[in-house]
């Protein structure tokens, strides 16, 4: 018995309306944005109303809108958070993203729920118990190797999500509590103020200083762009790209650019196919380096390496561009293969190590001229972080996306009929009564010339075929008007076609039996994230005997603070495990930035470096 094919999603950010309907365009299968409140990334909450226009937008190309409602709900939100889940349902929304457990247990429409990476998913068993209760979708800890996530993927059947490019968090999602220790700003309420991105001295026990001023816990951006198939073959039915906060430039490049790598694979696969219909065209090349990107890892794929990690800066390095070549004035020469335009913006790492950046003025051949001479000296590594061309190209209507759509158009015995079928199967027919009467001149260009101009429809015309019993004349105009109102039924006819994806109720239900689904935990502390009384009967009611309230609602002292894969030992070049060399620094070792002070603590058993902020 044949298989059918697994359905496979390219899934993108939109911090807006714009945004999203920009990631449909340039070839997104799905789309998630923020839920106007109560969303992981504060700064982008949207209008029910523009979720509402996104979710009618992407539903004419059978792609689907998640709304990002995944931070932890205090006991008083709760009732809110139930109604605009509601409003979210009526307007339109396929699926939420969410955090909080409480979410489960109140009275919700019957929309899909997906756990977020908030949810730290990074266990077989995590990600079965979250399958048995009704999870449609479960987001993957982005620190997973491939082997782990083919193991998850062979021990459940729920659809996987997992990220391939954007920004990494330092810390495990979900599991990180430095902001809210030091500022109150909880990243698990979507106020994360960004320590991760300072720059930090690396001193010893001893007050020894080993590296002044970096950034040490700041990581690279993913790309996995080279290892969607991979992905895919391990089990992987959502490729998401992060970036709820970037703009418009971004999004638009980086879908284009996955939406053509995800075809060629599609293409040659059969055992795959495309989640939403219809393809799209460009009117520009996509190019990943060119978009907002702190240089690029694919982050801890199938080892750990040493270039998951982006010490000397915070901000976008760009892509390479050349080396600089002979100095002469407010002017130079590069040695590089990819032509610049006036305009552009160029960066650079100084003698102290720190990137610096400067605009270029005017370009002749491959000599550059500026305003004013930037402290660049001959060897010294180029990177572009703006390009004027190429910005110009993505400000401006970058991509279409289009349906075909086969028409027959004949005669009947009182007129004429149109036919239209999209590649999805949606049909119509279109009858109107004419008095034929015999033309002068063939008929048939003229027919397929006037039904082909589809322009600015959501529909292309793939075949055009005109069948009729006599040489009849028909008018330009009435084929414009039966096109017209072909193309209104038609997308009426997709409209009603579309259906979403039936929820499936969060158990337990009243009365069942909490042990028959576990949660593989017998005890929660502050890491479960549990700030309400509906997330702790959640727990409760499947086995959990004690539970801990949430850090952001009983703060502690001397917990963890961050639980991440990156380890500065292994960055200096000291891990017993894979290195084998021995520091010659005394430990416990610290982090300070300013009046800051961070203590390390090594999990070698568990790979991992943990945070603890340092009592004063």
């Amino acid at each position: 018995m044949r298989k059918e094919p697994r359905s496979i999603e390219l899934l993108s950010p939109a911090k807006d309306l714009i945004c999203g309907r920009e990631a449909i365009n340039h070839g997104a299968d799905a789309v998630y944005i923020g839920a106007p409140k109560f969303g992981a990334r504060a700064a982008a909450g949207n209008t029910l109303d523009d979720i509402r226009q996104l979710c009618d937008y992407a539903h004419l190309y059978s792609a689907r809108i998640y709304v990002a409602l995944n931070t932890i709900l205090k006991e008083e939100e709760l009732a809110e958070a139930e109604q605009m889940i509601w409003q979210l349902y009526e307007a339109g929304a396929d699926a939420l993203i969410v955090q909080d457990m409480g979410i489960t247990r109140l009275n919700l429409p019957p929309i899909p729920l997906h756990a977020s990476t908030q949810t730290d998913n990074r266990t077989p068993e995590k990600v079965r118990f979250l399958q048995e209760v009704g999870f449609t979708q479960v987001v993957l800890a982005r620190e997973l190797s491939l082997n782990q996530i083919r193991e998850i993927a062979e021990r459940t059947t729920v659809p996987l999500e997992v990220f391939v490019h954007g920004a990494l968090c330092v810390s495990y999602s979900g599991q990180c509590y430095l902001s809210a220790a030091l500022s109150g700003r909880s990243a698990n309420r979507g106020e994360c103020a960004q320590y991760c991105r300072l720059p930090y001295s690396l001193i010893d026990a001893e007050g020894k200083e080993i590296v002044s001023g970096k950034h040490l816990l700041s990581l690279k951006d993913m790309n996995r762009g080279e290892y969607l198939e991979e992905l895919l073959d391990a089990g992987v039915s959502s490729l998401k790209i992060e970036g709820r906060l970037k703009d418009v430039s971004y999004v638009k490049n980086v879908t284009a650019w996955y939406r053509k790598k995800l075809d060629a694979i599609l293409a040659r696969r059969p055992e795959y196919r495309r989640a939403s219909a219809g393809h799209s065209t460009y009117t520009f090349q996509p190019v990943a380096e060119k978009s907002f990107n702190r240089g690029f890892t694919p982050f801890l794929w199938k080892e750990r390496t040493k270039d998951i990690t982006s010490f000397d800066t915070p901000k976008s390095l760009g892509e390479p561009v050349g080396t600089v070549k002979e100095l002469k004035g407010n002017s130079f020469t590069i040695a590089g293969l990819k032509p610049l335009n006036n305009g552009d913006g160029l960066t650079f790492f100084n003698e102290k190590g720190e990137l610096e950046g400067f605009r270029v003025n005017r370009v002749e051949a491959n000599r550059i001229f500026t305003l004013d001479r930037p402290a660049i000296r001959p060897k010294m590594p180029l990177y572009r972080n703006f390009d004027q061309e190429f910005d110009k190209l993505l400000s401006k209507p970058s991509a279409e996306r289009k349906l075909s759509v086969r028409m027959e158009f004949q005669d009947n015995v009182f007129g004429f009929t149109l036919g239209m079928t999209d590649e999805t199967g949606a049909r119509i027919m279109l009858t109107r009564p004419f008095e034929k009467e015999p033309a002068r001149r063939e008929q048939a260009e003229n027919i397929r010339t006037q039904l082909s101009k589809l322009g600015n429809t959501p529909f292309e015309a793939a075949e055009v075929t005109v069948a009729m019993s006599d040489n009849w004349f028909v008018p330009s105009s009435l084929l414009a008007e039966m096109r017209r109102q072909g193309v209104e039924r038609l997308i009426a006819t997709r409209r009603i076609r579309y259906r979403r994806e039936e929820a499936r109720p969060v158990k337990p239900h009243v009365g069942e039996a909490p042990e028959e689904i576990p949660f593989p935990e017998k005890r929660l502390t502050y890491l479960g994230n549990v700030s309400n009384s509906k997330a702790v009967a959640f727990y409760k009611a499947h086995g959990v005997t004690e539970v801990e309230e949430a850090f952001e609602l009983s703060p502690r002292k001397d917990v963890p603070l961050m639980f991440t894969k990156h380890c500065l030992r292994y960055s200096m070049g000291w891990c017993p495990t894979y290195q084998k060399q021995k520091s010659p620094y005394k430990e416990p070792y610290f982090l300070r930035y300013k009046e800051t002070l961070l203590r390390l603590r090594f999990d070698c058993e568990n790979c991992q470096m943990l945070v603890y902020a340092k009592e004063q």
